[in-house]
């Protein structure tokens, strides 16, 4: 990663690194951005460093959903339009902005902030589901629906929570197959995710 550096100047090969630990960005990716933000006005370098560090003082989870948020309850949870009998529950974050664009999903969230994957290491209590469960139970929750990713983790997720969810008499449902086997939530296209939506089938 740092062959090549040791002629450039020190902030800019510090620059080059940092931003090489970025995820998909590999190194002349790296590089490329860097000079680029070396020619920018300090003006816009300012703006990008500050908006960095707002992120991280400013964004906290939902006490209630797990979603990021600069406010608590998150719009979502807070919202009086949104439909409080259902439940769509997300690997990540970003899945609810992917959930969110199409325009038809208008009920509540759940971020798990990771999925059951035994070869990590990860394990159900390494995720947000025993923060869930008091959800379901102490609510007019009427539909669950499992919007975990469709690779390996993803369904072992799905099957675990089925599990857990439906002794309590609430419906489950997947969202339907026409999300391709290992796709992320997060790069589907609107119309995919849509289908998805509309066809979702009960567990």
């Amino acid at each position: 990663m740092n062959q090549g550096l040791p002629a450039t100047a020190g902030a800019i090969s510090k620059l080059i690194q940092e931003l090489n630990k970025l995820p998909g960005i590999g190194p002349k990716s790296a590089q490329r951005l860097a000079y680029y933000l070396l020619r920018a006005p300090e003006e816009q370098a300012g703006l990008l460093a500050t908006a960095i560090l707002s992120v991280k003082r400013e964004i906290t989870l939902c006490a209630t959903c797990f979603n990021v948020t600069d406010a608590n309850p998150c719009l979502v949870c807070r919202s009086e339009e949104r439909d409080r009998r259902k439940i769509c529950i997300v690997e990540q974050p970003q899945d609810i902005l992917a959930l969110e664009h199409t325009g038809i999903y208008q009920g509540l969230y759940h971020v798990l902030h990771g999925a059951i994957s035994p070869t990590e290491g990860v394990g159900a209590a390494d995720i947000r589901i025993r923060e869930l469960m008091p959800r379901l139970q102490d609510s007019q929750i009427d539909e669950v629906i499992l919007a975990t990713n469709t690779n390996l983790e993803g369904e072992q997720t799905a099957l675990y929570l089925n599990k857990l969810i439906s002794p309590l008499g609430i419906k489950v449902t997947r969202l339907a197959r026409g999300l391709p086997f290992g796709t992320e939530l997060e790069y589907a296209d609107d119309v995919t995710l849509t289908r998805a939506l509309e066809g979702r089938q009960e567990f």
